[in-house]
């Protein structure tokens, strides 16, 4: 508790809300309605889908407030709440009423977390981990709760994920339990209760009970501004309500971590360092964590990607790419369970590492508007480095044409997405849960379309969160950037601190199912895992198991290709496992294609210059299976 600066209880941090007058009141209703109408990409969707009406409930809040004064109106905590309930309304985690001061940049927590896993006698809840210095009778790790505030503690995790905004149930459920001990004050009202009471079965098998009382301290600050006129925000695919999650988990649980990054979240490192014993040091510990991993069907490099939210993605990549490289190469686990997304260049850039194939990133458009048409226009030549140019075109003929939304252009540059091509050749099974979303849905749905490797779900579907999002901050901007601004902008700034985020171009997907959308759809795993006691306690040795069984069934390959350059002689060494022709090429064009046997062969090409690529193709049965670049 002492590593957690500034805390007071819950009850004494809600005495200092309550700021709003009736006109900013007013004015965030004006705002959210302008978006939701204008701006937001997945309200058609959401009205069939979940046959909510988001607009109207603003408009009759808005229009029972001209009935209110100053000394009439409701308390602040239940505007706060209606608005959060309307924003929850539509089940998507990108789209959110933020709430301004005092509670933006706080977090309310209990000093526990709670995780589900699963047996033969149905679920359990285990406490998994506490803050460091608390104490309870017979509680800890491994402690199993049965009852919350008096509820069976199944009913109270699926009565809180019914107030949230998770797309399937499995998403529900994975955010209501999370929910249960720890809230972003941004983007989740405060919990009702000062304190719960836990009933639980202690550490020694004995009935016991604690009254905790909920806290408030300040969150770990965001990785970037995403108000800001940048490309980094204007490419965010990010569920902020989880990554405000992520980054107080970090503070309360990894300090560590915090202490390498000194408190920059996704900081990069000048040079890297190991977070555990069995991990190997990395630039970016907040990022990544990678290690070698025992399991029954042999040893394989299990590669965890906590976010996607980081500023460079190249270096993004190339961290990936290395830590790869450092593990072993007969087959990798690439787990990305609890990531809520990040920049989408990143999640897109790395897939080209895993796969031979060429990469097509995911094609997004926005809804056909005024208002979404005249920010295109404003930036389609790019001005400010925000290039929408792509969308520009689709929008201006909806008038005529009556379409519902722009083309399908991607916002990751191709070329980037497949800058450096393969580098890992091993087996690949990706690891995903509920609590996957955004860009890291994105990523998810390019690992099934590019058919890179298995998926192995600890829930039946990932979060299902397919777009890319703004703040209206961000919007207000691309008004008024660059000078002069637009006088006329609707757009006006909201008080305290307050802000506003929209889904504003949904993502669609590639490949056999091209064109489908990634929102409430989600991305299915090949095959599930439930969690173990073993998992939860044990550094999840049940789930690594399942995942080396899935990498040892699958076909291992390797293509290693050496060069030397004699002259304008180039003499190419070629050595593969599970691959029976190899195609070279140099700057693109055909050289050579050789039938392979078990022995390493040797060829040679003339007329080369430095700076030249040679690209090995290699493939099995006449498929593409492997792929290799080289810079001359």
């Amino acid at each position: 508790m002492e590593a957690v600066t500034a805390v007071v209880p819950l009850a004494q941090f809600l005495d200092s809300a309550g700021t709003l007058t009736p006109a900013q009141r007013k004015l965030l209703v004006d705002q959210s309605l302008l978006l939701l109408e204008q701006n937001y990409v997945h309200l058609p969707l959401k009205v069939a889908m979940h046959a909510v009406n988001p607009l109207q409930r603003l408009r009759v809040m808005r229009a029972r407030m001209e009935r209110q004064t100053a000394e009439t109106m409701e308390a602040e905590w239940l505007f706060h709440r209606q608005m959060s309930s309307i924003f929850h309304s539509v089940r998507d985690l990108h789209t959110n009423y933020l709430l301004p001061a005092p509670f933006a940049g706080k977090i309310a927590f209990l000093p526990f977390m709670i995780e589900k896993c699963s047996d033969e006698s149905g679920d359990h809840y285990l406490i998994t981990r506490t803050i460091t210095g608390y104490t309870a009778t017979q509680f800890g790790a491994g402690a199993e709760v049965t009852h919350w505030n008096g509820t069976p503690i199944a009913r109270a995790v699926a009565l809180n994920g019914a107030q949230f905004a998770g797309s399937n149930d499995a998403a529900n459920l994975a955010r209501g339990l999370e929910s249960l001990t720890l809230r972003p004050l941004v983007i989740q009202s405060p919990p009702d209760e000062d304190w719960v009471t836990l009933t639980y079965v202690g550490l020694d098998g004995s009935a016991q009970e604690l009254r905790e009382q909920w806290k408030v301290t300040t969150n770990l600050p965001p990785m970037t501004d995403l108000d800001a006129l940048t490309p980094a925000s204007a490419s965010m695919g990010l569920d902020l309500d989880s990554d405000e999650k992520s980054r107080a988990k970090k503070a309360l649980y990894v300090r560590e971590v915090v202490e390498l990054e000194r408190g920059q979240s996704s900081a990069e490192l000048k040079k890297p360092k190991a977070v555990g014993g069995d991990d190997l040091p990395t630039t970016m510990p907040g990022v990544f964590r990678a290690r070698e991993v025992v399991t029954a069907s042999g040893t394989f490099g299990h590669l965890r990607i906590f976010t996607f939210s980081v500023t460079d993605p190249i270096a993004f990549r190339d961290e990936f790419v290395r830590l790869a490289a450092a593990l072993p190469q007969n087959g990798l686990v690439v787990d990305v369970r609890d990531n809520c997304g990040g920049h989408i260049y990143a999640s897109e850039y790395t897939l080209q590492t895993l796969t031979p194939r060429h990469i097509s990133p995911e094609p997004v458009q926005f809804i056909s508007t005024p208002l979404n048409l005249r920010i295109c226009r404003r930036h389609k030549d790019n001005p400010a480095g925000i290039d929408l140019g792509p969308w520009f075109d689709s929008l201006d003929l909806a008038t005529e044409t009556g379409a519902a939304y722009s083309a399908a252009k991607p916002i990751t540059p191709e070329d980037g997405a497949n800058a450096i091509g393969q580098t890992y050749y091993g087996p690949i099974v990706l690891i995903t849960d509920a609590r996957v979303y955004s860009a890291t849905d994105i990523f998810t749905a390019g690992f099934a379309d590019h058919q890179i490797g298995q998926i192995l779900g600890v829930d039946d579907n990932t979060g299902a969160g397919g777009a890319n999002v703004w703040t209206h901050g961000l919007l207000a901007s691309l008004l008024n950037e660059p000078p002069p601004p637009d006088e006329t902008s609707p757009y006006v700034a909201l008080p305290n601190g307050a802000n506003l985020r929209v889904a504003i171009r949904r993502t669609l997907r590639v490949g056999n199912l091209s064109g489908t959308p990634v929102e409430d759809l989600g991305v299915r795993p090949d095959s599930t895992h439930q969690m173990t006691r073993r998992d939860l306690l044990e550094g999840n040795v049940d789930l690594l198991d399942a995942a080396g069984a899935l990498l040892a069934a699958m076909p291992n390959r390797r293509l290693d290709v050496t060069t030397k350059l004699t002259g304008t002689t180039l003499t190419v060494d070629l050595d593969v496992d599970g691959l029976d022709r190899v195609d070279l090429y140099l700057d693109d064009r055909p050289i050579s294609s050789e039938d392979l046997a078990a022995d390493p062969i040797t060829i040679d090409i003339i007329d080369v210059t430095p700076g030249q690529l040679l690209r090995a193709d290699g493939y099995t049965a006449s498929t593409l299976t492997a792929s290799h670049r080289t810079l001359i």
